[in-house]
């Protein structure tokens, strides 16, 4: 039997390569500080380039390594270019983090070809392209590694006076996608799980705020959660401690749904 620490939990990622993309805001952003700060090496990517190198100056400040790479989550040759990028800077990616998202705002049939084609490839496509394309390199190397997809409680839950319809679907397809890909990579050692957050403050959720006003008050606790809240969640995915840990999806909603 192999000895184990107690408790088997640990937060030190020191010798591990994280890849974070949509890194310029909100939970993207928190989520690479919180990696750099357990000793990650950390590849932040994104579209705006000024936040990116914000944000690298601010993870260098306090000690940590990383690179901006800018990434645009709808092209596939950005993707797998930035992926290169990724390991010849730092090493070979062990924690995929796929958070960039993007919403619709729209009902259904206002959506247009070129907004259901953003939100697609942004929210679906690029994390298969991106996921596979770390998981193949993994396999290549005979590494085990965390991929950690945030899907949101859109997937489970759909209200009618936010529009939300195509965002939800491509939710509810990246939890399935989740799954799929943990049995299929559990034999190489590589845990594929998800996070569904509720509202938890963001660009994306400060424009629903503007489009429909304080919805918060609707909710049981009254509130709208700090990115903070979910550092818990993603380290505990993200570290060895989770091994056994695959194909699960982690709400993480404040109770602001009913059940």
């Amino acid at each position: 039997m192999k000895d184990f620490p107690t408790p088997n939990f640990s937060t030190d990622l020191s010798g591990e390569v994280a890849l974070v993309t949509g890194a310029t805001s909100g939970l993207g952003r928190r989520f690479a500080r919180v990696l750099a700060v357990c000793g990650a090496k950390v590849a932040i990517t994104g579209r705006r380039r000024e936040r990116l190198d914000a944000l690298a100056g601010e993870i260098r400040g306090a000690g940590g390594e990383c690179e901006p790479i800018p990434m645009d989550m709808t092209d596939r040759a950005q993707i797998r270019a930035g992926l290169d990028r990724t390991v010849q800077a730092l090493g070979e990616v062990t924690i995929l983090v796929n958070n960039a998202g993007m919403a619709d705002a729209q009902y259904a049939t206002k959506i247009d070809d070129q907004m259901f084609d953003q939100v697609m490839n942004t929210n679906l496509e690029g994390p298969w392209i991106l996921s596979c394309a770390v998981a193949e390199r993994l396999m290549r190397a005979q590494r085990p590694g965390r991929i950690i997809n945030i899907a949101s409680m859109a997937a489970f839950d759909i209200q009618s006076r936010v529009p939300s319809a195509l965002y939800s679907t491509t939710k509810s397809a990246l939890v399935r996608m989740t799954e799929a890909m943990a049995v299929e990579w559990a034999r190489f050692n590589i845990n594929v799980n998800a996070i569904a957050p509720g509202t938890f403050a963001s660009e994306m959720v400060d424009g629903m705020l503007q489009r429909v006003g304080d919805f918060s008050q609707f909710f049981p606790r009254g509130r709208i959660c700090d990115p903070a809240q979910m550092d818990s969640t993603l380290l505990f995915l993200a570290s060895p401690s989770s091994e056994c840990v695959t194909g699960t999806v982690v709400k993480v909603d404040d109770g602001q749904l009913g059940r």
